[in-house]
C-alpha cells in the first residue's frame, strides 16, 4: 500500500495546496481507523479462543473428576468417545460463530 506521500512524490508542491492538505489528512486518519479495527478484529478473535481454551480446560477437569469418582466409588465410567465428539463439535461451532479458521 502507497502512503500518500508516495502518491505525490513526483509533484510535492501539490502538497502545499490546502485542499490536498485536508485530503492527506484525511487519508491518514481513514489510516488509522483502519489500523484501530485490525486491532479490534484480532483482539475480539483472540478473547473467542481464550474463551473456547477456558471451556475446552472446564470440560477436561471434569471428565477426569468423573473418572476419578469412577476409580474411587465404582460409579459408571465417563463415555470418552462421546466427551470427545462434543468437544469436538463445540469448538467447531464456535470456530464457525468467530470466523476463526483453524
Amino acid at each position: 500500500m502507497k502512503s500518500v506521500r508516495d502518491i505525490f512524490k513526483s509533484k510535492e508542491y501539490l502538497l502545499n495546496e490546502p485542499e490536498v492538505e485536508k485530503l492527506v489528512e484525511y487519508c491518514e486518519e481513514l489510516q488509522d481507523e483502519i489500523v484501530d479495527f485490525k486491532f479490534q478484529k484480532t483482539s475480539n478473535k483472540e478473547l473467542a479462543m481464550l474463551d473456547m481454551l477456558k471451556e475446552v480446560i472446564k470440560g477436561c477437569n471434569a471428565i477426569e473428576k468423573e473418572q476419578m469418582e469412577h476409580e474411587r466409588f465404582g460409579y459408571e465410567a465417563p463415555d470418552y468417545q462421546s466427551t470427545i465428539s462434543n468437544l469436538k463439535n463445540y469448538i467447531h461451532s464456535r470456530c464457525r460463530e468467530e470466523k476463526i479458521w483453524l
